[in-house]
């Protein structure tokens, strides 16, 4: 991409505000690890949004590509699936989560079932939470503006998106995710403005892309698409949405959050499945779809336009990208290093080794990016294996009718997690003779069925 100095210099004040809001978030803090790890629980409705909206759509190089690809079929796999899951858990989950007033999910993993679980949750959480995939981004994005090698485009953004982390904790995450959050939309709600003027409205589109693409199913078939519904079950588990329940106000608060936050996304998603349409019918013959974004902004978009449009695509990734490198830091630092030390220095511990956990958890993801650089491949290998571990313990911890006991829940954890593991690897690194999965089906299901039945047979011994 081609960047004017006016455009230069908007980039250079969106990573100056980044920086300043962060450490301006920093200097609020009251020194207690509550504050540092979920900002005092004071999270009013606004902020909740805001940070949560962020943080939780932060794929967008591969909402371009797969909008490039599939056309509104992107509104039913990657938008539909998540509004079900997430109304369902502010209606179910919300207010039971905030209600425990604890702090992560092995917090409740070791409430309900005992320490060997939450450290096992603590491991599958860590990686759950991996920001391999927005590290992936976020540095594709910076090699496109700037010319850099990937390696150095990775390194460099991730480490201006997380240094203000180690001094503000959480506080600074959500003041961060505010500022994006009104960006994001600013620079899409811009891109589609240009287009429209540029080309025309409905009747271009429908002229200038394939049939298919304004199908639902975009060409795919429906079990193609029922195994993203099935991934989309990561809502339940996934550590960003119970952070933000923990640090609410109240629990009323939570729910009506997650509630309005899915009224945000349909309309970014909007934005997003427009623009990609549009890059379809204006560039109709890319190599590469991921880059179909960038490449329609530099297409048509005037000087200030393309960079307010860079910015929102920046602020997209870098909003979850900071906020799950703090979870993960956190993962390590409370969930793994302190539950091992002694009770008296737990406090002490899980905070410091927090921010060293700030540069595992990057060295992690950066690695991790580096080694598997596909957005989508990351996506599915890790919600594909680690989700059939959790999903059946977490839930079974809020409801005392679907309760077992520890034994139970550790194994229907351990084997739910490896079943999924092995058939992943069996079809891929190993390829069976025929190449194929388990019992010629996706690897989230055999992983699942196994959780489910050592849950069924902890129903049974509860019972008895």
């Amino acid at each position: 991409m081609t960047l004017q100095v006016a455009d230069g210099i908007l980039l250079l004040g969106y990573f100056a505000g980044v920086l300043y809001i962060g450490y301006r978030a920093a200097a609020r803090r009251i020194g207690d690890s509550d504050d540092f790890f979920l900002a005092g629980r004071t999270l009013t409705l606004p902020l909740f949004v805001a940070t949560l909206v962020s943080t939780w759509y932060g794929g967008i190089l591969g909402v371009g590509e797969f909008s490039y690809r599939y056309g509104i079929s992107n509104w039913v796999v990657f938008g539909l699936p998540y509004y079900v899951f997430a109304a369902i858990f502010a209606l179910a989950l919300a207010k039971r989560i905030r209600n425990t007033n604890l702090a992560t999910i092995p917090d409740k993993l070791e409430a309900s079932y005992g320490r060997a679980t939450a450290l096992l949750g603590g491991v599958l959480t860590f990686i759950l939470v991996t920001p391999a995939a927005y590290v992936l981004m976020l540095g594709i994005l910076v090699q496109l503006l700037f010319g850099l090698n990937l390696a150095v485009s990775v390194i460099l953004a991730t480490f201006l998106t997380v240094v203000y982390l180690h001094s503000g904790g959480f506080r600074s995450d959500i003041w961060v995710n505010a500022f994006e959050f009104i960006l994001m939309f600013v620079g899409f709600a811009v891109m589609l403005f240009v287009a429209v003027h540029t080309y025309g409205g409905w009747e271009f589109i429908q002229a200038g892309v394939p049939a298919l693409h304004l199908s639902w199913h975009g060409g795919n078939t429906w079990q193609y698409i029922a195994v993203w519904f099935f991934i989309a079950l990561w809502t339940l588990v996934d550590p960003a949405f119970h952070q933000r329940c923990y640090a609410a106000r109240d629990g009323t608060t939570a729910r009506n959050g997650i509630l309005v936050s899915i009224l945000f996304w349909f309309c970014f998603d909007f934005l997003t499945t427009a623009t990609g349409l549009y890059a379809r019918a204006a560039l109709p013959a890319l190599s590469e779809p991921m880059f179909s974004y960038p490449l329609l902004a530099e297409a048509v978009l005037p000087p200030i336009a393309k960079g307010l449009f860079v910015i929102g695509m920046l602020a997209t990734i870098m909003s979850s990208l900071s906020s799950l490198m703090f979870i993960s830091a956190m993962t390590v630092g409370k969930d793994i290093v302190a539950r091992l030390a002694p009770p008296d220095r737990a406090e002490l511990l899980g905070e410091r080794w927090t921010k060293i956990g700030l540069l595992i958890a990057g060295a992690f993801a950066i690695g991790l990016a580096l080694l598997v650089p596909s957005v989508v491949s990351l996506w599915y290998t890790i919600g594909t294996t680690i989700i059939p571990g959790l999903l059946v313990p977490v839930l079974a911890a809020y409801f005392e009718t679907l309760s077992i006991p520890r034994s139970y829940a550790f194994s229907a954890m351990l084997f739910g997690w490896l079943a999924s593991t092995g058939s992943l690897l069996s079809g891929t690194v190993f390829a069976g003779q025929d190449g194929t999965y388990w019992f010629g089906v996706e690897p989230m299901y055999p992983g699942l069925a196994v959780s489910i039945a050592v849950w069924g047979l902890g129903r049974l011994r509860t019972r008895s």
